[in-house]
């Protein structure tokens, strides 16, 4: 298990971020940025323009938990709540980007931002070069697609497969339908990390050449991995986080694998939610592994 919910601000949204903005200009800087987000790439953001001396504002739906945009606003940014998902905040951000000439830093559908994602496969190859297997939440698809990238150029017999809500399926659908305008009419989940409508125009090619299955996993699921990873690596991690160990518990059965690589992608968790969470996860037909099993990387 790779605990990016150990990362700066609680997630690997930190990681493409800071790649994308050490690539723009002084100018480009000096103009500010500006993104939507449903909380971890906000907080990213908001940390890397800190360090950069840049102005930030932060775009993010109004269910946001809470502890997602006290934290954003804590590394300095201008956080404004629009809408009720991601898909509404994104729109009300390039509206932003026309009327001030800010500059726009794409939460996945952007190369830079994959290339710094890809780093954790880097990583985790360099760690534990016999993984046969990685599976990677999915949300606009930004963390996969570097991650699939990275470790199919290292090791390319490496097995890549993206998890995604079955509330929110819309990778899922681009993947198997080959339908480049998929776009969700609603995506309320647990895992509000992977909450998107329409996955990126850039990320949805990349994973159909990359990656090599995508499962969906029920809010239950979820919501049982999450309790699980709290009792047996003694780690908060939120529904998105949890994502890719749900579809290992629940389709290992199917997985061919001897050594596999799970991305924990992230532990931003709004504390409120965790007598809902522990009641969801008893619906879960799970299926377990042993502490002897896992690695904490």
């Amino acid at each position: 298990m790779k605990l990016e919910n150990h990362q700066k601000t609680g997630a690997f949204k930190y990681r493409g971020a800071s790649y994308k903005l050490s690539k723009l200009t002084p100018a480009q800087l000096a103009a500010g940025v500006v993104t939507a987000s449903a909380g971890n790439h906000a907080q990213g953001v908001a940390l890397a323009s800190k360090k950069l001396n840049a102005t930030a504002t932060i775009f993010m739906p109004e269910g946001t938990p809470s502890a997602k945009v006290e934290a954003t606003k804590g590394y300095g940014a201008a956080v404004k709540l629009v809408g009720q998902s991601f898909q509404e905040a994104f729109t009300a951000s390039l509206e932003h980007k026309k009327l001030t000439g800010a500059t726009y830093v794409h939460p996945f559908d952007d190369y830079d931002i994959m290339a710094g994602q890809g780093s954790i496969g880097v990583e985790m190859l360099e760690e534990i070069p016999q993984l046969d297997t990685i599976i990677v939440p999915i949300g606009g698809g930004g963390l996969i697609s570097g991650i699939a990238v990275a470790a199919k150029m290292i090791k390319p017999s490496i097995k890549i497969i993206g998890v995604q809500a079955s509330n929110a399926p819309s990778m899922f659908k681009s993947y198997y339908t080959k339908d480049d305008h998929v776009v969700l009419d609603s995506c309320s989940t647990i895992a509000e990390g992977i909450a998107v409508k329409q996955p990126g125009e850039l990320t949805q090619q990349v994973v159909r050449q990359y990656v090599d299955e995508i499962y969906c996993v029920s809010e239950s699921e979820i919501a049982y991995a999450m309790i699980y990873l709290l009792e047996r690596t003694k780690s908060l991690v939120e529904g998105a986080g949890a994502s890719a160990l749900a579809a290992l518990l629940a389709y290992n059965d199917k997985i061919d694998s001897e050594h596999t690589g799970v991305i924990v992608s992230g532990g931003n968790l709004d504390l409120s939610k965790m007598g809902e969470i522990q009641a969801l996860s008893l619906k879960s037909n799970h299926k377990t592994i042993t502490r002897e099993q896992i690695t904490v990387l």
